[in-house]
C-alpha cells in the first residue's frame, strides 16, 4: 500500500507540472491576469507536491530498510548485527531524518518567499498593467483554463479520498493543493468569460483576489514556520509537515471546517457538543440554513435608507431609473437594482496647482522663500517695462518678457446640484471638473499681468475663474454649481522669491520717495499760493485806502469853501489855530494863568535825558 501511495503522489507531481506550464502557457497566450496568479498558486502546489512525493519516497525507503534489517537480524543474529553502529544499520532513515531537519523548513521558507513575493509583484503588476485579453482568445484560453481545473479536479479529488481513507499525512499536501489549484482554475475561466461578456474588471478582481489569498497563505507558512522553533517536540508524534498548507486544505475540502469547529466546541465546554441533537440538527440541515441566510440577506437589499443630505441613484440592471431623496425606499433586491449614494449637500473641493503638506495647512503664514508642497508653475502675462542706466549716463529701456512664472495653489469648492448629470453624462467627473478648472486658469493668466493679479487684482481674478469655472461644466453637463475659488496661494516661484522681493521693495520705496515729492510739491505751492493771496488782499487794501483819503481830501476841500466864503477872518483864524496846534504838537509849551503881577518866573531851557536812556547805559568796565 506504501508503493501505491507513492505512486499517487508521483501522479500528483507530473499533473501539478503539467498543468503549472500549461497554465503558463495559456496565461501567455490570453494575457490574463487572473491566469497569472492561479498559474502562480500552481506553481507552489507543484512544489509542495514535489516534496510530498520526495518525503513519501524517503519514508518508503526506510520501511523497506527497516525490513531489510529486520531478516538480517533473523538470519545472522542480533548480536552480531547490532555490534554495527546504528547510522551505518538505517542509512535511510537517517536520510528522511535529515530530510526533515533541514530541507522540509528550507522548502517551507522557499515556499513563504514565492508566496509572498508573488502576492506583492503581481498586487503591483495588476495596478498598474493595461493588458487587455483579447477577445479572439478569450474562448479558446478559457476553455484550456476549463479543462484544466478538471483534470486537477479529478485527480485531486482521488488522492484526497486515498488520503483520508488511509490516513496518509503526506499525501494529504500535495492532494490539497491539487484540489484546490482546480478550483483556481475554475476562478480563471469565470474571469476570462466574464471579460468576454462585458465585464473587463472581473478579470482584475479575480487576480486581485489571488493576491491576498497567497499574502494570507504567506503570512500562514511563516507563522508556521515560527511555531515549529518552539513546539515541543514529544517521542512517536508525528508532525504536520510545514508545506502542507492548510488554507489549501479548507478550499479543497471546506466539509473539514464542520469537524473542526466540533472539535473546538467539544474542547471549550468539555463534553460532546458535537453529539447533541441541537449539533447534528445543524449539521443535516446546513444546506438550508445556508440558503435560508442567503434568501434574508438578499432580501435584506430590498429596503435601502438614503440619509438626509443625500441623494442616491437607483439602477435597474445598470440603467438608472429613479433618484431617490432621503428616507426609507424599496427596491428589486441586489444585483437586479443597485443603489449609487451622493452627498449633494456636501462642499467639496480641490486644488488647482501647487498641494500643500499636513504641517503647512496647520501654518497660519508661509513665506514665499519657503517650498509649498508639491508646486506647479504656471505661465502669466507680464508687460512693464524698466528704465535703467548706462556706464557713459546715458539712459537704455530694457523690456521684459512677455510671460513670467509663478507659482499658485487656488482651491476650488463645488457642490452637486444634479446627480444624474454628474453620475453618467461623464466618466470621471472628478478628474474632468478638476481638468477644467485648471484650464480655465492657464487660459485666465495668460491674458493678465503678473504685478496686477499678485496685488490688487485678485479679487476680479477670482470672480472671474469663478465665472469661467462655471461655465466650463455647464458646457460639459457636470451638474455642478461653483460655489468659491481662493487666490490666497499666489507667489513666484521659490528660487526666485528673494530676488521678486527685492524687486518689490524697490518699487515700494520709489513710491514712497514719488509721494514724499508730491506731498512737498503740494505743500509748497499751497504756501506760495496763500503768499500771493495776501500780497494781492495787501495791494487792494492800500489801494482802497488811498482812493478813501483822496476821497475825503477831495470832500474836505469841497466843504471848506462855503465856510471861508461865510466868514473868511474865522476861516483863517481857525485854520491857523489847526495848523499851529499840529506844529506845536511836540514842542513843551509854558502857560501864564496872570499877567498883572511882578512875580519872577525862572525858566530852565535845558533838557533833561530821559530815564528810559539812563536805565539802557552799562556800567563802565
Amino acid at each position: 500500500m506504501e508503493r501505491q501511495t507513492q505512486k499517487n503522489g508521483l501522479v500528483n507531481l507530473a499533473a501539478a507540472v503539467i498543468v503549472f506550464i500549461a497554465a503558463v502557457a495559456d496565461t501567455v497566450f490570453s494575457s490574463s491576469l487572473a491566469g497569472e496568479g492561479a498559474s502562480v498558486f500552481l506553481g507552489v502546489g507543484a512544489l509542495a507536491a514535489f516534496a510530498s512525493w520526495f518525503q513519501m519516497r524517503l519514508a518508503e525507503n526506510e520501511g523497506l530498510e527497516k525490513l531489510e534489517v529486520a531478516e538480517m537480524a533473523r538470519l545472522r543474529g542480533e548480536t552480531a548485527l547490532f555490534e554495527s553502529k546504528e547510522s551505518e544499520l538505517y542509512p535511510a532513515r537517517r536520510a528522511r531524518e535529515q530530510f526533515e531537519k533541514f530541507l522540509v523548513p528550507g522548502i517551507a521558507v522557499v515556499l513563504f518567499i514565492l508566496e509572498g513575493g508573488a502576492a506583492w509583484v503581481l498586487w503591483r503588476w495588476t495596478g498598474e498593467s493595461t493588458l487587455v485579453i483579447p477577445s479572439a482568445r478569450a474562448v479558446p484560453a478559457l476553455s484550456l483554463f476549463a479543462i484544466f481545473g478538471l483534470v486537477l479536479f479529478l485527480i485531486g479529488r482521488f488522492s484526497v479520498t486515498m488520503a483520508g481513507l488511509e490516513d496518509h499525512r503526506l499525501l494529504r499536501p500535495g492532494a490539497s493543493f491539487l484540489l484546490a489549484g482546480a478550483y483556481m482554475c475554475c476562478l480563471a475561466a469565470l474571469a476570462i468569460a466574464g471579460v468576454a461578456t462585458q465585464f473587463p474588471r472581473a478579470d482584475f478582481w479575480v487576480a486581485r483576489a489571488f493576491c491576498v489569498l497567497l499574502g494570507i497563505m504567506a503570512a500562514e507558512t511563516l507563522l508556521t514556520l515560527l511555531l515549529e522553533i518552539y513546539r515541543p517536540r514529544v517521542q512517536g508524534k508525528v508532525a504536520r509537515p510545514l508545506y502542507d498548507s492548510r488554507i489549501a486544505g479548507i478550499l479543497a475540502q471546506p466539509e473539514t471546517l464542520l469537524t473542526t469547529a466540533a472539535q473546538t466546541l467539544d474542547y471549550q465546554f468539555g463534553f460532546k457538543v458535537s453529539e447533541t441533537w441541537f449539533y447534528q440538527l445543524a449539521k443535516e440541515n446546513l444546506p438550508a440554513l445556508a440558503l435560508a441566510q442567503f434568501v434574508v440577506l438578499i432580501l435584506s437589499t430590498c429596503i435601502v435608507f438614503i440619509e438626509p443630505g443625500e441623494q442616491a441613484i437607483d439602477e435597474y440592471f445598470g440603467k438608472p431609473v429613479a433618484v431617490l431623496s432621503p428616507g426609507v425606499h424599496l427596491k428589486f433586491p441586489w444585483p437586479v437594482d443597485k443603489v449609487y449614494r451622493y452627498r449633494t449637500d456636501r462642499i467639496q473641493s480641490f486644488t488647482v496647482g501647487s498641494q500643500l503638506t499636513a504641517q503647512q495647512q496647520q501654518e497660519n503664514v508661509i513665506l514665499w522663500s519657503t517650498p509649498h508642497g508639491l508646486e506647479e508653475n504656471f505661465l502669466v502675462g507680464f508687460k512693464p517695462t524698466a528704465v535703467i542706466g548706462g556706464n557713459d549716463g546715458t539712459q537704455s529701456t530694457l523690456k521684459a518678457p512677455p510671460v513670467s512664472l509663478v507659482n499658485l495653489g487656488i482651491p476650488v469648492q463645488f457642490q452637486i446640484t444634479n446627480v444624474m448629470d454628474w453620475a453618467y453624462k461623464n466618466a470621471d467627473p472628478t478628474n474632468l471638473l478638476d481638468d477644467l478648472a485648471t484650464r480655465a486658469v492657464i487660459d485666465y493668466l495668460a491674458g493678465v499681468d503678473l504685478l496686477d493679479f499678485l496685488t490688487h487684482g485678485r479679487l476680479d481674478a477670482a470672480v472671474r475663474l469663478q465665472g469661467r469655472i462655471q461655465a466650463a461644466a455647464d458646457d460639459r453637463g457636470l451638474g455642478v454649481r461653483i460655489l468659491f475659488v481662493g487666490l490666497q496661494d499666489i507667489h513666484p516661484p521659490v528660487p526666485v522669491a528673494a530676488s521678486f522681493e527685492d524687486v518689490i521693495g524697490a518699487e515700494q520705496k520709489m513710491i514712497a520717495a514719488t509721494n514724499d515729492a508730491t506731498s512737498e510739491a503740494i505743500r509748497t505751492n499751497a504756501l506760495a499760493g496763500a503768499d500771493a493771496f495776501a500780497d494781492v488782499n495787501l495791494a487792494e487794501a492800500d489801494e482802497t485806502q488811498v482812493e478813501t483819503a483822496a476821497f475825503a481830501t477831495a470832500a474836505l476841500f469841497t466843504n471848506q469853501i462855503p465856510a471861508f466864503e461865510a466868514a473868511p477872518s474865522v476861516y483863517e483864524q481857525r485854520v491857523y489855530f489847526n495848523m499851529f496846534a499840529s506844529a506845536t504838537a511836540q514842542a513843551r509849551k509854558y502857560v501864564l494863568l496872570a499877567t498883572n503881577t511882578d512875580d519872577s518866573e525862572v525858566f530852565d531851557l535845558r533838557d533833561t535825558i530821559s530815564q528810559s536812556l539812563l536805565n539802557n547805559l552799562s556800567a563802565p568796565k
